[in-house]
């Protein structure tokens, strides 16, 4: 896009464009600075704890008009504000003579320091936590519900960042784009930006300098916000997003490229209810099933019937099709009591993945139990893999424990250089191994994937990365076994290309960004995707690597990105 205005930068975590005037989330309420005690802290208790418990039966209430992932993230924030633990140190303080309204605000802050402390995943639900809390003290305070503006018109909602009681209602008709300050690419934020098709960035630490009504442009697909833009600017606009429409309308049928090269299109899921809903779109199947959403939040782990369940479920919705799951990646960014250290000098670094499996081996036989069941019951193509393999030793065991539960295809993820360095002996020992590029990414530039500020090293398109998915994609196509993708590198159209030109064989992505990519892979062929790897391995750089293919890739590709 031409043009000299100034452009803001941020991470990408929703494809598409949108122009529009800016809009403001609504200001949350803060606690009176002259407030003082009531008259009586018995009172004052029973105040407060009616105030946490009508935004919980609020958040309840939502949840059971809007169904699906919306309704279990309201669900999941309203468990927050009914805390026992958050509640009985709102309580203490209020008793120990707080003023009413900065109790509420300082129990909920040290609830907050411990999850950011904790970081990770569970740092990404501060903003959640925050969420109750600004509620609760509208309540107290008989103030305005802080959240989503309503100005009459479309619009681009600019915010610090989005709690899941804003994001799990937006309606893609009135919010053109969203633009945040914080969050991360697996907030609420990104999670359903992605689903409702809204194109969103990111990180963006200078969205809070844009001015209401301001009219600015969100390129979600590379992560940049274009203050005042032209008519002409504005009209590529319009013409990108009619280009994509199309696409999404006309894109059908297994994933191949131009000259027939079968390409297989999958989708991610976390959840029963993201399967059913991924379910009804057209893909060949499921190729990474997310399976530690059933086991956070929780002080055990659940019985083997209760992860039949749920096996059973996800399988039924693809019924005929393709399931790959991953076992538990417990550790990190998502860390669970019982099979966790409490305390590690550097969990991204420690025990996690398939490492968990050593200190409880009890927890993964339980699991491959339940998915061999549910497998048996509903006839499913069920393939499993295992998180966090670094060595060929590795991949052999989990196989062999695999196959003893009566799984018949097994596999790997190579999340490690080390792994993708010596992918040929890895694949030797399994069925086939899936690229987690978000994990290899961090591994391979020494970057916490957590860390918004290094978002650039943190970029998918490094040629650093792309010669860990050459060099594993190669040793696919020696051993004749299939490499996937099933990382953030696969949703991008671009990128999608390069992988398959390393020899990538199969790509797993949000449902919604499947369209634009089967759209790619059939305007090349097989030799013109090998192509484009060699121009993005040629470069210095992610941005250099990006834009050598943009401009060497299919203009109507291009056209609807």
């Amino acid at each position: 896009m031409a043009g000299g205005r100034a452009r803001l930068t941020g991470l990408g975590v929703s494809a598409g464009t949108a122009a529009g005037p800016v809009a403001r989330l609504g200001e949350a309420p803060r606690p009176p600075a002259d407030e003082v005690n009531g008259p009586d802290p018995a009172t004052e208790v029973v105040r407060a704890e009616k105030a946490f418990t009508a935004v919980a039966e609020d958040l309840e209430a939502r949840a059971a008009s809007v169904g699906g992932e919306s309704a279990q993230i309201l669900t999941a924030t309203a468990m927050l504000a009914r805390d026992p633990g958050l509640w009985a140190s709102v309580k203490g303080l209020i008793t120990s003579g707080t003023p009413t309204a900065h109790a509420v605000d300082q129990g909920v802050e040290g609830f907050c320091t411990m999850l950011e402390q904790v970081g990770g995943y569970m740092g990404e639900r501060v903003a959640d936590l925050r969420d109750v809390r600004d509620r609760t003290l509208a309540v107290l305070l008989e103030r305005p519900m802080p959240g989503v503006p309503h100005p009459g018109q479309p619009y681009v909602l600019v915010a610090d960042d989005l709690a899941p009681a804003d994001t799990a209602t937006l309606d893609p008709g009135e919010v053109l784009g969203i633009v945040t300050a914080g969050g991360g690419p697996t907030s609420h934020t990104a999670i359903l930006a992605k689903s409702l098709g809204i194109p969103a960035v990111v990180r963006c630490g200078d969205a809070r300098t844009l001015a209401e009504g301001a009219t600015v442009v969100v390129d979600g697909s590379r992560g940049e916000v274009l203050l005042d833009p032209t008519a002409d600017e504005l009209d590529d606009v319009v013409r990108r997003r009619e280009a994509r429409a199309a696409v999404a309308a006309a894109s059908t049928g297994p994933g191949r490229t131009a000259d027939g090269h079968p390409v297989a299109l999958l989708v991610n899921v976390g959840t029963v209810e993201q399967a059913r809903a991924a379910g009804a779109v057209e893909s060949e199947g499921v190729g990474l099933f997310r399976t530690e959403f059933l086991f956070l939040d929780r002080r055990t782990a659940p019985t083997v019937e209760e992860q039949v369940a749920s096996y059973t479920a996800v399988f039924e919705a693809f019924a005929g099709r393709r399931v790959v799951l991953r076992t538990l990646d417990a550790g990190a960014d998502k860390p669970m009591p019982f099979v966790t250290l409490s305390e590690e000098p550097n969990p991204a670094l420690g025990v996690r993945g398939l490492r968990t499996a050593q200190r409880s081996p009890e927890v993964l036989a339980d699991q491959l139990t339940a998915v061999a069941r549910a497998a048996e019951q509903t006839g499913a193509d069920v393939r499993v893999m295992a998180p966090m393999v670094a060595t060929p030793a590795e991949a052999v065991g989990f196989a062999a424990l695999a196959r003893e539960h009566g799984i018949g295809t097994v596999g790997v993820m190579v999340e490690v250089p080390a792994a993708a360095l010596r992918a040929r002996a890895v694949l030797a020992g399994v069925d086939f191994v899936s690229l987690g590029t978000n994990d290899l990414t961090q591994y391979a530039m020494a970057a916490d994937r957590e860390a918004g500020d290094l978002a650039e090293l943190l970029d998918p398109w490094q040629p650093a990365l792309l010669d860990l998915v050459a060099s594993t994609g190669a040793a696919g196509e020696e051993l004749g076994k299939p490499v996937g993708v099933c990382g953030e590198a696969a949703s991008d159209p671009l990128l999608a290309l390069v992988l398959v030109g390393l020899g990538v064989s199969s790509l797993s992505m949000a449902p919604g960004a499947l369209p634009a990519v089967r759209h790619a892979l059939g305007a090349h062929t097989r030799e013109q995707c090998r192509e484009l790897a060699r121009l993005a391995r040629a470069a210095d750089d992610a941005a250099g690597a990006k834009e050598a293919v943009r401009a060497a890739a299919a203009p109507e590709v291009v056209a609807a990105l």
